[in-house]
């Protein structure tokens, strides 16, 4: 007689329950790796948040391109600029933040370029709102006084130039002796003129090789941008070497303060 059949039920139940958990393994490390990239993505998109956050509101980086600013500031320094203290605007609105101060005689500045809002300037305030200005042999002179300007330096001084670009200033001439209709203002001799409201008088600290005020004229108050802080990186970008970025690096530089 022939055995009866076997019954496969046992096994086809315990190859079932295995597929089954291998189904459930395969779903958990599904997500665990979509937990994993959620989690990533959250964190991700919360510091780029609070990046622009602070970029917009608190510090921004620089760097110098030009010598503009020599002693100073060198090409090749990396910026840390303190966008409160002159009251951050609020990006894509013409609001502002409350200002922590004024800016003030004397201070480093960053600001759009009025002639071309797409670029930043660095320059030292020298002219505030209702200050008359001048200009004789190089040596400035705010409301008639002649200043002692320690950070100027003049290290490759040329003949003084007269170029059409100074012509702007003779609709703010103040009407003198010295100033009259047919004044020719240049680089070392200009003025007196007055400051206009709402709006800075801004020059390099390298007087004979720098495009400020004096070219291009005032900057409006609501173009500043904020106080340079301190030199978180500087290198000489004109060396021949290559990386100059790591084998130029100014050390001594690193972390001085702007002022």
């Amino acid at each position: 007689m022939s055995e009866p059949a076997r019954s496969s039920g046992p096994i086809r139940d315990r190859l079932s329950m295995e597929q089954k958990a291998d189904v459930l393994r395969r779903v958990n490390r599904a997500g665990v790796r979509w937990s994993v990239f959620a989690e990533w993505a959250k964190s991700f998109i919360i510091a780029v948040a609070l990046f622009l956050f602070i970029r917009s509101f608190f510090v921004e980086a620089f760097k110098i391109p030009s010598g503009s600013m020599e002693r100073t500031l060198l090409p090749g320094d990396f910026l840390l600029v303190n966008k409160l203290v002159y009251g951050a605007q609020v990006p894509f609105t013409s609001l502002r933040l409350p200002a922590l101060r004024s800016p003030q005689r004397g201070d480093i500045i960053v600001f759009e370029f009025p002639k071309d809002r797409s670029k930043d300037f660095v320059k030292r305030l020298v002219g505030l709102p209702g200050d008359t200005l001048s200009m004789q042999e190089g040596v400035l002179s705010v409301n008639g006084v002649a200043q002692t300007e320690r950070y100027v330096t003049h290290p490759e001084p040329e003949p003084d130039r007269l170029e059409g670009d100074f012509r702007w200033q003779r609709e703010f001439l103040v009407r003198t002796a010295e100033a009259g209709l047919g004044a020719h203002p240049s680089r070392d001799n200009w003025g007196p003129l007055t400051v206009p409201e709402n709006s800075y008088f801004a020059l390099g600290d390298n007087r004979d090789n720098s495009q400020d005020s004096r070219y291009w004229g005032f900057v409006p108050d609501s173009l500043v941008r904020g106080r340079p802080m301190f030199v978180y990186f500087s290198y000489a970008p004109d060396s021949a070497q290559s990386f100059a970025w790591v084998t130029q690096i100014r050390w001594a530089r690193l972390g001085a303060r702007v002022q």
